[in-house]
């Protein structure tokens, strides 16, 4: 897509998978009118021989804000959602978050929350591996008794993590629990693998009151996650079955498109939420 001078600049923080998934959405078009800027990378020589259209990688932070985002979107893990949800905000950015299991940390969210209002500007979720967001948070407006996530992966989606101290993963026949409790827990248990719990979380009722189960699930290929809930409105039940990312399994495809989705909602006469 051509890029007009009132486009949607992006800085991304993160170029590995769904980093590079996000850039090249951008690049395609598949995120409205939304450019690419800057690409922020611990280390900007290992990118040398990458070329991003309009686009500079950098290590340094000056640099990477000196190029005027009017969106940061994060893709580096917790480590990042600390170091810079912040700082972008005070630079008058939008945080776009994907590694929202950080705000488990409920110190860390009301600072970031604080700082969203004080700079005028949002922190923006997007739905990425799970569905039914919008249901949730609307739902939410009117009492809402119950939220349950039961996430079940393949083996080879847990290679890597704290389960290969639990679960002999070679040996595995069938789905094993191995966690069950409520979101907060869980996102520090899982940081980088149930953002989901985090995401569904802060739609619903909170991170104490979502009630969360874990499995190691030999028998599927994909990653799976299933939400229900109850109240006012009604019940609903929701199952995503979500392709595994080639390069890390711990990830999907549908991670860098809601990232896209949400970056073409900015610049949209029509938003569908």
């Amino acid at each position: 897509m051509a890029s007009s001078e009132h486009s949607t600049r992006v800085g991304l923080i993160g170029y590995g998978t769904a980093g590079k998934d996000v850039a090249e959405a951008i690049l395609g078009g598949q995120a409205g009118d939304s450019r690419l800027v800057a690409v922020l990378v611990r280390d900007v020589a290992k990118y040398a021989g990458i070329t991003l259209d309009g686009c500079q990688f950098t290590d340094c932070e000056e640099t990477f804000f000196a190029s005027a985002p009017d969106v940061v979107v994060e893709t580096a893990g917790h480590a990042a959602v600390i170091r810079y949800a912040e700082t972008s905000l005070a630079h008058g950015c939008d945080f776009m978050i994907v590694s929202v299991g950080a705000f488990c940390d409920q110190a860390l969210f009301d600072r970031v929350m604080a700082s969203a209002g004080r700079h005028g500007k949002r922190v923006l979720v997007p739905s990425a591996a799970i569905a039914g967001l919008d249901r949730i948070a609307a739902a939410a407006q009117g009492p809402l008794e119950r939220v349950t996530l039961t996430t079940r992966k393949p083996v080879k989606a847990w290679r890597g993590t704290f389960a290969e101290e639990v679960v002999d993963l070679d040996t595995i026949t069938q789905p094993t629990v191995i966690f069950e409790g409520n979101a907060r827990e869980s996102s520090r248990v899982f940081p980088e693998s149930v953002n989901v719990s985090a995401a569904l979380s802060l739609a619903g009722v909170g991170f104490e009151s979502t009630d969360v189960r874990v499995l190691i699930d030999p028998s599927i290929d994909k990653n799976v996650h299933e939400v229900s809930a109850k109240g006012r409105f009604g019940e609903v039940r929701i199952e995503v079955r979500n392709t595994p990312s080639p390069s890390n399994p711990k990830t999907g495809h549908i991670v860098a498109m809601s990232v896209a989705k949400t970056l073409k909602d900015l610049s949209s006469p029509l938003v569908i939420s």
